[in-house]
């Protein structure tokens, strides 16, 4: 199985497959096929996992491609400008990831719904209560909006985020919030109460556009942040 990545700001993942290779994928994120290649639907952790994934807002069920001869070729997209990264799982090393991130993987890759269990980092870290863990042997593609960048932290080094910026992270990461000490900071700066902290050791991954921001911007947002941004939202009525 080979795969190439071509583009720079909205990049398309093409994944040659050779007879009985399959590739899962994210509903919707398929761009083009070639070939013979047939098209069925799995349900990642069984009936379980499925309602887990529609709960939480996810496809129930997940497109499977697989080749029925040599040299079959199927495309990926983001549905957003950014970056398609790709993320080695096995045995030792399990990534979580924010939800919508997933794109597609090859292997035996798992996907499950991970809860965070911190209700102080699901209500303000940015990613909300829910995560996707990707765990097994393989690869795993997700994208990210914007630029992507990469941190390699060592032990008990910590890095702080904007919430929201956060793509994926290790199993060896240690994912939490912080309170930013000044009110004046929180509500003239533009950075809210709260950023995410990040602990090492492990790999992890930043994009510079969140796709809420992206959002904001394409719906007429005026570009308020921070406490007093909501503020204004409210007494404005949006």
């Amino acid at each position: 199985m080979k795969h190439e990545i071509i583009g720079s700001d909205m990049q398309v993942a093409i994944v040659e497959l050779d007879l009985g290779e399959f590739i899962q994928a994210e509903a919707g994120s398929m761009f083009f096929m070639e070939g013979d290649v047939d098209l069925d639907l799995r349900m990642p952790g069984g009936w379980v996992g499925g309602l887990k994934r529609m709960f939480v807002g996810e496809s129930f069920m997940l497109p499977i491609f697989k080749a029925k001869s040599s040299t079959c070729k199927v495309a990926f997209a983001p549905p957003y400008p950014g970056k398609i990264l790709e993320l080695d799982v096995n045995a030792n090393k399990t990534w979580q990831a924010q939800k919508n991130s997933f794109l597609f993987a090859y292997g035996s890759i798992s996907i499950n719904v991970s809860f965070i269990r911190k209700f102080k980092v699901g209500f303000f870290g940015g990613e909300g209560f829910i995560l996707e863990k990707f765990t097994g042997l393989g690869k795993v593609f997700i994208n990210c909006g914007g630029m992507a960048v990469e941190k390699a932290l060592a032990e008990n080094e910590t890095i702080q985020v904007d919430t929201g910026c956060i793509v994926a992270f290790e199993n060896t990461v240690t994912y939490d919030v912080k309170r930013i000490r000044s009110i004046k900071t929180a509500i003239f700066g533009g950075e809210g109460l709260f950023l995410s902290t990040l602990t090492g050791p492990g790999r992890v991954i930043l994009q510079s556009m969140p796709w809420s921001r992206l959002v904001n911007v394409i719906s007429g947002g005026n570009g308020s942040k921070g406490l007093l941004g909501d503020v204004g939202k409210v007494f404005g009525g949006d």
